[in-house]
């Protein structure tokens, strides 16, 4: 069976990134996988929140996902 035709979600991008019921797309910090024992506490813990995307990065991101 073939296949349909049509646009499909970057799913690299979906596991990346959430968007919020107010429209916000939240994504994790970079830094946390290795080498961890040479950033202090402080740095570690502020690696765990989530940030929000930057207004500019916006539109490639919802481009990505079309059925968000």
């Amino acid at each position: 069976m073939r296949r349909p035709k049509g646009i499909k979600t970057r799913k690299a991008t979906a596991k990346r990134v959430k968007i919020t019921g107010t429209g916000k797309i939240l994504r994790r910090r970079p830094g946390r996988r290795h080498l961890a024992t040479s950033k202090n506490a402080k740095r570690r813990r502020k690696l765990n929140s989530v940030a929000s995307v930057h207004k500019s990065d916006y539109k490639r991101i919802l481009e990505a996902l079309p059925f968000r």
